[in-house]
């Protein structure tokens, strides 16, 4: 496992606030916070960014991925709707979780409530190199449903 450093910024909404962490020793990410002044309903259907307090700096070559947590997704519905949403390594500004509400009921976020996951990445670095023909496999351009649903 690689590690690095990343500079965080904390805002001054996200005053008394923990910092993101891991829920376990072998999460693959850590916990973004919801950092409200005031509790929010999303309603079904609405999607709202919601203020996680930090901002941060990622070194050079390196990418953060903002992610859903499966248990809002699987209990409520609460997911995001770029997902993952992506943070590129000279963005300053704060980090926000732009949930959706996919469930039946009203779900209130309240401040602190983990809202969303935050990955740390490696990129890797490509160039394009334009051909009339691309070589053939099997699947070739099937896609969206091609290799069906069953085996």
């Amino acid at each position: 496992m690689t590690k690095v450093t990343v500079a965080v910024k904390r805002l001054p909404h996200g005053a008394g606030l923990p910092l993101p962490t891991s829920a376990t020793k072998l999460a693959a990410g850590v916990d973004l916070l919801a950092a409200l002044n005031e509790d929010l309903t999303l309603n079904p259907g609405e999607r709202q960014i919601i203020p996680t307090g930090i901002a941060i700096a990622l070194p050079s070559g390196f990418e953060a991925q903002v992610r859903p947590r499966s248990g809002l997704a699987a209990k409520h519905g609460i997911t995001l709707v770029n997902s993952p949403g992506t943070i590129d390594a000279d963005y300053r500004g704060e980090i926000g979780a732009i949930l959706i509400n996919h469930g039946s009921k009203p779900f209130v976020i309240e401040r602190g409530m983990r809202i969303a996951q935050l990955i740390v990445s490696p990129l890797t670095n490509f160039s394009w190199f334009e051909q009339d023909e691309l070589s053939h496999t099997t699947r070739s351009a099937g896609g969206f449903g091609s290799t069906g649903i069953k085996k």
